[in-house]
């Protein structure tokens, strides 16, 4: 080797001794499907649009809201469940996975929304409740009567009587997860509410019913939509078939108590995953959802053998950070994931759904726009729940009001830091009745007071600094190529400032900068040697006095407290490239000499 190739290679690998973190290397194949790029915007249909006046959103609302979704920058949503439902948990309690629930229309208007949606470049994702069934689905009757053939659809186990179910375990509610049924002088299993029972996914009848990828009418639970949706959101993915890792042991009330969590079987629905990705069109979606630490989640991508899910969804930016969270811990929850992550699958960013608290209320409204500018420029998928892209905060929902059954069966006391009720109140469209969400006298939970000062209509208007016009930006930023291919590279720049940039040969490096804390911090941004000289403000939160245009030294940037800006530089070629043309025509030079 010569002993220019000598200098130019060990020139490159200092450069990259110095650079700030590579966290992570872009690929190349990373357009090569729609989901692996998207923003998949979740909404909750009870709490989006009623279009007929019940006080309840329903199908009809979401596509008169169709183009708003457009006008968001939005190219994917998904809903929560709309399949028929007593409605004791929200629609999770599934009484006819075939069928859409008449208090959010018909199967023609669900057609009629995949159709519009489609028309405007949507794709249309659905949630997917394997875990459990409804205790009023026909299934559940036929069990509980013994009806052959479905003696084991569900789990079922002797008690040591009528009052003493087989074990201590817990239902996600913490109460009992047994419930006993005289028909069958049997107890059957529950992991969320009485209402709920438990399918039994040890049963190979049931694993056929359940299969996403068979278009057999007769058979397929999952019938609805099947052949029109974009993918499926599998919820609660690492429960099913869990409750029979019990294997008859008798497991005694005084060996203490095993909650829901414990004895998790998260290999349970491989045959589910495996069978949708398998028997319909790749480029449809499959995600999954669970809780879960980060190594039951990466079983979710597959074990080796068997295919799973395109991608779980990450939620610890929701689980394990808060208001005071410093920026090495920040970037510790996003660095947890891309270290665990296995090599050729696509990472994905969570800030908040209906099960959670608000990102404005849990991490401040201060902080909406760094945050949401800080997901959608990670690489990879970014999830919004509805209402986070105009800053909506928690609503105020009563006890008398409430109608999460977590914690409405629980103790009033309870009620304020149990309930899931706050983040489920109606969107906010406008500073009407009812936020433009209803025309009825009454709404299924109550329209937040905030609605008249925290409205999509006002955040609209031309010339306004709002959450929504930063959001439609970002949107338009995860477009570019360098915010899907480009490398990540992370730094830490004070106790509460943190700062990405990512890069891409041949095009602008873009950078993102966040003060979280409470007072302006001076900050540099020498560490990123991608950068230099100056940068070119793109997009900066409400909360910023900087706009488009202004340029900033990478020296020295005076970041005010809750301030967000991504900025970018000049396009440069590989720095190797660079420096191996300069010690090229010094060597010219010194032979011209």
């Amino acid at each position: 080797m010569s002993v220019l190739k000598l200098v130019i290679l060990f020139t490159c690998l200092l450069h990259s001794l110095i650079e700030a973190e590579v966290v992570y290397n872009g690929s190349s194949t990373a357009k090569d499907d729609w989901w692996k790029h998207t923003t998949f915007y979740q909404i909750y249909p009870r709490s989006f649009k009623d279009s007929d006046g019940d006080g309840l959103g329903d199908l009809n609302g979401i596509i008169s809201k169709l183009q708003y979704l457009v006008d968001a920058g939005i190219t994917a949503t998904w809903l929560s469940p709309i399949s028929k439902s007593p409605g004791v948990d929200a629609g999770y309690d599934i009484s006819d996975f075939r069928d859409i629930d008449e208090k959010f229309g018909t199967m023609s208007d669900f057609d009629r929304l995949i159709k519009a949606a489609h028309e405007l470049g949507i794709k249309v994702i659905l949630d997917f409740v394997p875990n459990h069934a409804s205790y009023q689905h026909v299934w559940f009757q036929l069990s509980k009567n013994r009806t052959k053939g479905y003696e084991d659809y569900f789990i079922w186990k002797k008690g040591y009587n009528s009052t003493t179910p087989p074990n201590n375990w817990l239902s996600r509610f913490d109460y009992s997860a047994w419930e006993y049924v005289a028909e069958r002088d049997e107890y059957y299993y529950h992991q969320f509410t009485t209402s709920q029972p438990d399918l039994n996914f040890r049963n190979p009848k049931v694993v056929q019913e359940m299969k996403l990828g068979n278009h057999d009418r007769d058979r397929v639970a999952t019938r609805l939509g099947v052949e029109n949706v974009d993918g499926y959101n599998m919820m609660v993915a690492f429960l099913p078939g869990t409750a029979v890792t019990y294997n008859g042991e008798e497991i005694g009330m005084e060996n203490g108590e095993v909650t829901w969590e414990e004895g998790q079987d998260p290999g349970a629905c491989n045959g589910l995953e495996s069978d949708f990705k398998t028997k319909l069109p790749f480029h449809r979606v499959l995600m999954t959802e669970a809780y879960s630490n980060i190594s039951v989640d990466m079983l979710h991508y597959g074990n080796g053998t068997v295919e799973g899910a395109h991608f779980p969804f990450n939620f610890f930016i929701i689980t394990d950070t808060e208001y005071n969270s410093t920026a090495n811990e920040i970037i510790s929850v996003i660095k947890k994931w891309f270290q665990h992550m296995p090599s050729g699958h696509v990472s994905n960013w969570v800030l908040g759904n209906h099960d959670r608290d608000r990102v404005a209320t849990r991490l401040g409204v201060e902080n909406v726009d760094g945050y949401n500018m800080m997901v959608a420029f990670l690489p990879g998928i970014a999830v919004t729940y509805n209402g986070e892209e105009i800053g909506m905060e928690n609503g105020e929902v009563t006890w008398e009001e409430g109608q999460d059954p977590g914690a409405c069966n629980g103790l009033e006391s309870d009620f304020k830091t149990v309930s899931r009720d706050f983040e489920r109140t109606p969107f906010h469209w406008d500073s009407s009745v009812n936020a433009g969400f209803s025309t009825g006298n009454k709404t299924w939970l109550p329209v937040s007071s905030k609605y008249k000062t925290n409205n999509l209509e006002l955040q609209s208007k031309d010339g306004v600094k709002s959450h929504f016009h930063v959001y439609q930006d970002l949107m338009k930023l995860r477009k570019e190529d360098t915010l899907i291919y480009g490398n990540l590279n992370v730094e830490v720049l004070a106790t509460y400032v943190l700062a990405f940039t990512r890069e891409l040969d041949g095009n602008d490096t873009y950078v993102f900068i966040f003060n979280k804390g409470n007072y302006s911090t001076s900050v540099s941004l020498s560490s990123f040697k991608s950068l230099s000289g100056n940068v070119t403000v793109v997009l900066s939160s409400t909360n910023s006095s900087r706009n488009k245009g202004d340029t900033l030294s990478t020296a020295s940037i005076i970041m005010d407290a809750h301030e967000a800006i991504i900025a970018k530089s000049r396009s440069n070629v590989s720095v190797c490239w660079n420096i191996y043309t300069i010690l090229l025509i010094m060597v010219l030079l010194f032979r011209i000499s």
